[in-house]
Formats: structure tokens, sequence, C-alpha cells
């Protein structure tokens, strides 16, 4: 049996193995991170999944929905998976106590992009907990004195859910409308409040259609009856300049996969003075002050932390790169097409979020012929419904153009190019599903449809 395995091995040794991968002297060079981003193999036969194939990878343009890791993201977090693996809570040697400072520097780092103090960050696993802590933790604590909650109707599905729930217990709930370009009305929300208002809930960038609600404003009409002002910040940390002072914020919602971060992580901001109270809605060792039990991730928080240096150092030079590429996109295909509309505000809005309705087109349609382009028609959380989008039905949107809207999201790393051949694609699909419609070729014609008097057989 020995000299079998002898043999064999030196079989290895003498004959010339094919190379696995044809890049591997260019692994050496580059850090670890970059070489792991590089493709190890070819694809000739193109990409199947899931009953459908293309030639390659497709372009993503679903940066709403995650965005990709940057590489010096994962350069910081490896060392944490490999040599500094302690747990930050143990504290009676080296290896939690190397962990536990990285903990902390990454607090900071998160705290220093929103103008926040360290003390105030809580560590959990993303956005939807953060929201759920900040919606039902304040009005159980405060359960005996606040019953009312306001909201918007375009808020995420984790503050209605956790808003459906406090219902269900007997709180009440105000879910306020939006004006056609997606954002609230404050004078409505002024008169919304009540003695026993608890918590007002707001979003700041609209997951869905990118639109800004007007922070500042929310701020101070929330300081003047003195109630908490809750936002899910997610779509807009990194992307727009935070000051959770100017915004008067007491909890603010962040998560690390929408900002060039690793996924399973996130953040919740929570004001010291004066200071918020909330229940916890998980119990065990008590870390993160009592809040949120349960081993802090070292390797993740790094990883949201170092996220958070960067978006710091260059959220100026990406906003202006990101505005252009929308507009080459926005101005590509209005060129090529009619009947395009931009959902939500177009003044008011994060431009890595473009949502567009094409006129008598399916959006489901839309999507599967886009197979070559990565994107979707809203949520992420809720793309398994063929309903059309509540956020789009809120602005007052027709039923039949929410179906026909596609989100289209641009971020740090998408290149010229990938627009351009996205646009191409967009049209070219738009065009080919429209000569297939009776609806557009009336239009074309002259006939108005919504004068059309349609008969049931």
């Amino acid at each position: 049996m020995a000299s079998k395995l002898l043999a064999s091995a030196l079989r290895k040794t003498l004959i010339p193995q094919k190379p696995i991968f044809k890049t591997s002297h260019f692994f050496r060079t580059v850090s670890t991170a970059a070489a792991a981003a590089a493709e190890p193999y070819e694809e000739t036969d193109g990409v199947s999944m899931k009953g459908v194939k293309i030639s390659g990878r497709p372009l993503y343009l679903d940066m709403q929905a995650t965005s990709p890791v940057d590489p010096r993201v994962v350069d910081a977090m490896l060392p944490y998976y490999l040599t500094r693996y302690g747990n930050p809570h143990s504290r009676t040697h080296m290896y939690g106590w190397e962990s536990d400072s990285a903990v902390e520097a990454a607090r900071a780092q998160v705290a220093d992009l929103i103008g926040a103090s360290p003390k105030e960050i809580v560590f959990t696993s993303g956005a939807t907990e953060c929201n759920n802590i900040s919606v039902k933790g304040v009005m159980h604590f405060y359960r005996d004195k606040k019953r009312h909650v306001i909201t918007t109707q375009t808020e995420h599905k984790c503050v209605l859910d956790s808003c459906r729930h406090l219902q269900q217990e007997g709180f009440e709930i105000t879910y306020l409308p939006v004006k056609p370009d997606g954002l609230i009305d404050l004078d409505e929300l002024r008169a919304a409040i009540r003695p026993d208002t608890g918590l007002v809930s707001v979003m700041a960038v609209n997951n869905e259609i990118g639109v800004i609600q007007p922070m500042e404003e929310i701020g101070e009409i929330c300081k003047e009856f003195k109630i908490p002002f809750h936002t899910d910040a997610a779509q807009a940390l990194g992307k727009i300049p935070i000051d959770v002072d100017k915004w008067n914020v007491s909890l603010m919602s962040l998560s690390g996969h929408k900002v060039y971060g690793p996924k399973g992580v996130g953040a919740l901001y929570m004001r010291r003075r004066p200071r918020i109270r909330v229940e916890p809605q998980m119990n065990g060792g008590g870390q993160e002050r009592g809040i949120r039990s349960g081993t802090v991730p070292t390797p993740l928080v790094v990883g949201m932390g170092a996220a958070c240096e960067i978006a710091k150092k260059e959220m100026e030079y990406d906003q202006k790169r990101i505005s252009q590429l929308q507009e080459r996109m926005l101005n590509g295909i209005r060129q090529q097409l009619d009947e395009v509309v931009v959902n939500g505000s177009t003044e008011r809005r994060y431009p890595g979020n473009l949502n567009l309705s094409f006129a008598y087109v399916e959006g489901e349609s839309l999507l599967m012929g886009l197979k070559e382009v990565a994107v979707s028609s809203g949520s992420a959380c809720t793309s398994a419904s063929l309903e059309p989008s509540y956020v789009l039905r809120a602005l007052g949107v027709d039923e039949d153009m929410a179906h026909t809207s596609i989100r289209f999201g641009i971020g740090r790393f998408t290149t010229e190019e990938e627009i351009d051949k996205a646009v191409q694609l967009t049209v070219q699909q738009v065009k080919k599903l429209r000569e297939l419609s009776p609806l557009y070729e009336m239009v074309k014609e002259g006939i108005n449809i919504k004068d059309i008097q349609w008969s049931q057989h």
C-alpha cells in the first residue's frame, strides 16, 4: 500500500501537470482580496443557473440590493479570520484583547462617518435587526405612557412589519402618505402628532426610488414636540453626508453590505444625550451594553468599520462619478425611447438609484429579457411577489405603470462601458416588447387608451 502511494506521489512530481489556474503567477503579486476577485477559470460555454443560460456573468446594476465588498475591506478583515481569531469578549488573553481593540476601532470608524460618539454605536446583524430594536424596543420600553407611532407608507418592509406587530399588541400606528415625488408633507406629520406619540420613523433614502426625505426639517419637528426620531439610513450611509446632530435623530439603523462592506453586520446609533432607552429584543450574555446580546463577529465588524472609513474619504468623488453615470444612462435611454418616466423626485434623490417605468411594457417580461443585466423591479426583500411595488402605489403611480418599473443601481465599481451596454440591452428589449404590444400601437395611432370602455366577454 505504501509503495503504491509513493509511486503515485512520484508520478505527480515527475509528470508535468496542467496548471489549474492560468493566472497563478498574477495571484502572488497582488493582495489576497484582489487575487480572490480575479476569475480563476474561463467559461467557454456560458453560465447557466435556474434554467437561464447566458454568454457570461451579467452586468451588476442592483446596488440597492447589495454592493460588492471593496477589496480593501476584505484585506482589513482577513487577519481576523486567519490569525487574530480571538473572541472580543475574552478578557484573559491577548487574542481577546486584540479582537476587542479591533471592534472598538471599528466602532469609532462607524461613528466618525455619521458625526456620533463611538459610545453611541451598537453592533447588530444588520439594518433589519436595528429597525426591530428601534421600533419595537422603544415602544415596549415606554408602553405605559406612549401608545402611538408615526411612520410612512413607503418604509422598508421590516419597519412596516414591526409596526403591524405593535398594532396587534394594541398600539396605534399612523402611516403617512407621500406626495407624487415620494416626499412626505411636513404639515401632515405635524398634524399627526399626539400627546401619546412615542416614535416617528422615516427612512432617509428610499431603497426603491432613492428619494431623500427632508431629514433636518423632520428632526426639528420631533425636537419641538420632544418625540424620539428613528431613521432607517441603510441606503444613505456613505452615499450622502449624515450628521446625527443636524438631523436630530435619536436612533439610526445602518447596514454593512450597502456600503461595500460584508453581509451579516449592521450598526444601531442610539443617542446618549438626551438618552433614548429601548427594551432588548434578544437576551443573553449582555454584550453591546445589554442591547444586543451575542458574540460580536470581529471580522465583520472590522469590515464595516473599514468600509465606513473608505466611504468618508471617497464619498464626494463617488457622488460626482455616479451622478455622471446616472446622467449618461438616463440620457442614453431617453434619446432612443419615448414614454419613459423617472419614479420619485428628480431633485431630492440619490443619483445611484434610477427607478424607471417603461409604458406599455410588462416589467417582469423586461426583467426576463434583460438576462445579461442584473437589475430588479423593486426591493430585493419583496421581489418574490408579483404584486406591483407598494412604494410606487403610495406615490400614486397607476398599477400598469407600477408593473413596468425597473430599478437600476449604480455604484463605486460601475463603469461607463457597463452603463452603455445596459442602455443598449434595455432599449433593444423595450423596443422588442413594444412591437408585440397592441396598446403601444394604439397610442401611436393617436388613440387615448384611458377613454376606451373595455367590455367583459
